[in-house]
């Protein structure tokens, strides 16, 4: 089977649907039986990449911010080569695993991973938002089939856009092994460097952006006991993204007192290891397609304080904290009790590394090449 994989995501910092392309392409890169194409923007390769561009971190948002038209720019020329060498003759399937698709005029299969610029607009760019309701519908009505990351993406596509349903299959994202848990003496080199203390910390993982939902978590942090902020700062890992201006101004004197650390984006070694020595993990985000830190935290038997909407009750169940993600208090209790209740914090912890074992990218892959070939004779 000849597949055609858009992996211009690989070419900058990963976050969540970076994670699902990387790993989705690795597996079908090393797949018997699959001979996968992989498109990086410019140009075409049989190998996936390692390693985002040295500037995409810094280049890219300014471009983004200050260039006129610079997605519509950039789609155009990506097009052009894309056509250029994918052809139906070519390839039985293009995959898009980032929600627009390029036009192809043989069989297109699609991932959707969220409506969320539909459900919540405020709280995406107003650019952004403009060029998925520009493309996105089309594209959409291009694909033979959509893979969603949950049930719950595959009802927003049928209540939203009327999508049949025998037309999207549900296929659940995986956890590296990476995600593991670790002990105080595994974790101390990479805490140490970090000024952390094993289970002495709360964690947030996150794009600092609105959707994420960290204000809240902050206004939460700030309910609790004095002691409790003292001994158990709040630490924050993930890139800065949009509109976070009024919540850094919020953020600087908690910062001032290390009561708050912000770590930045950091690399999944060391993600990993920050991970397994928190106390609790914390992810208010008012809507997720999926949820991978919730996984990535519960791999690692750290019990989640996470969000009751959207996806993210299919994916952490009862092995955590489910909160309302408008709700200050409820979460400043929630924490309460995961730094007071060693007893429940530790029979969640049990709970969560089990359910955690269902996900694994292993049967991502699986399922997805499960899903090309239910389709394809269909086409052919």
């Amino acid at each position: 089977m000849r597949i055609a994989f858009n992996a211009t995501g690989l070419l900058s910092p990963l976050t969540g649907i970076g994670q699902y392309s990387r790993h989705l392409a690795m597996g079908l890169a090393a797949f018997k039986g699959i001979d996968a194409d992989f498109f990086y923007g410019a140009y075409w390769s049989k190998d996936v990449r390692s390693a985002p561009l040295p500037v995409a971190a810094s280049v890219l948002p300014w471009i983004r911010s200050n260039v006129p038209f610079s997605y519509e720019l950039r789609r155009l020329v990506q097009t052009q080569r894309f056509k250029a060498h994918a052809r139906p003759e070519r390839f039985d399937i293009y995959h898009e695993p980032n929600i627009l698709p390029l036009p192809f005029d043989g069989l297109t299969v699609l991932t959707v991973h969220d409506l969320s610029w539909i459900r919540f607009p405020q709280l995406h760019p107003a650019v952004r938002v403009r060029a998925m309701n520009k493309y996105f519908e089309p594209g959409l009505k291009r694909a033979a089939l959509i893979l969603t990351d949950s049930e719950f993406v595959k009802r927003e596509l049928m209540d939203v856009f009327g999508v049949r349903p025998e037309l999207i299959v549900p296929v659940p994202l995986g956890v590296e092994p990476l995600f593991r848990p670790q002990l105080a003496d595994e974790t101390f080199p990479v805490l140490t460097r970090h000024g952390l203390q094993h289970r002495q910390y709360l964690l947030a993982v996150g794009t600092l952006e609105p959707r994420k939902n960290l204000q809240l978590a902050l206004h939460a942090f700030m309910q609790l006991p004095p002691a409790i902020r003292k001994n158990f700062p709040l630490v924050l890992v993930g890139m800065t993204g949009w509109h976070t201006s009024a919540l850094e101004a919020q953020m600087a004197p908690l910062i001032q007192s290390g009561e708050v650390r912000q770590l930045g984006y950091l690399s999944r070694t060391d993600l990993a290891t920050v991970m397994a020595g928190a106390l609790t993990l914390i992810f208010p985000s008012i809507y997720e397609g999926f949820g991978l830190p919730p996984l990535e935290a519960m791999a690692c038997g750290v019990p989640v304080i996470a969000s009751d909407v959207s996806s993210m009750p299919e994916v952490v169940r009862d092995t955590g904290m489910l909160i309302d993600p408008h709700d200050p208090q409820g979460l400043a209790e929630a924490i309460e009790a995961m730094v007071t209740d060693s007893a429940t914090r530790e029979k969640l912890a049990q709970k969560a590394l089990v359910r955690s074992r269902e996900f694994t990218w292993d049967r991502c892959v699986e399922q997805t090449i499960g899903a090309y070939l239910q389709v394809l004779p269909l086409h052919k």
